[in-house]
């Protein structure tokens, strides 16, 4: 069982959102996980420019760090998404990732995998893990559930923040063992999953690798 978390502070050591990121898969190693922890700002990944190049033969045209960091995504059971509140939404670090993923969401190429977000901001950090955990539900994944912290409530919020993100991250794990059914998410990503296998279709022409890709799944 591998899950990788990915953090997207500038802040590097400093990063409140850091340190619930570690504590998450402290707390999934503790349950038995293999973790890995990537800090997406010490990589150079470049803006999506969209070619549409994706769509149509599975590869990116951009020559940076993105594609190591991909494979690592796809090849993990559970995936933990932090970012800081950057005035209502995450990073630029974490957007350009994101935006770098179109190929994976029309593909769902999440489906079966298990996620968790955590955030930290002046006040409405759930902007953010709400925003994370809508995104992976639409990505085919499930969401075990998301932590945050705002900071003006001083140091001891932050002590209860990562005691609950050490307590998630071990239901993350465990979600991964038991392959967990959230019902009310499976029914949103049927509608969705539906919704990006006619858009694929309508482009059959032009997205020739998605096509081929859902044409090997029979279209299920």
């Amino acid at each position: 069982m591998k899950i990788l978390g990915i953090c997207a502070s500038p802040r590097s050591s400093k990063s409140t959102t850091l340190r619930l990121v570690q504590a998450l898969l402290n707390g999934a190693k503790e349950a038995g996980a293999e973790v890995e922890l990537v800090d997406v700002c010490d990589l150079d990944i470049k803006f999506c420019n969209a070619c549409q190049v994706c769509f149509k033969t599975g590869v990116c045209v951009q020559k940076d760090d993105f594609q190591g960091l991909y494979d690592k995504i796809l090849a993990a059971d559970g995936l933990v998404w932090g970012s800081p509140n950057y005035f209502h939404t995450v990073t630029a670090q974490m957007k350009t990732l994101i935006d770098r993923m179109a190929d994976a969401v029309h593909c769902q190429l999440l489906t079966g995998k298990y996620c968790a977000s955590v955030a930290s901001g002046g006040s409405n950090f759930d902007q953010v893990t709400t925003y994370l955990d809508g995104l992976m539900i639409n990505f085919g994944a499930f969401v075990t559930g998301s932590i945050g912290v705002a900071m003006n409530q001083g140091p001891a919020a932050m002590e209860e923040a990562e005691k609950k993100a050490t307590l998630l991250g071990k239901s993350l794990a465990e979600d991964i063992r038991i392959k967990r059914d959230y019902i009310e998410q499976r029914e949103m990503q049927e509608e969705i999953r539906e919704y990006f296998k006619a858009l694929v279709k309508m482009n059959k022409d032009s997205w020739e690798h998605e096509y081929e890709y859902w044409n090997r799944l029979n279209w299920n």
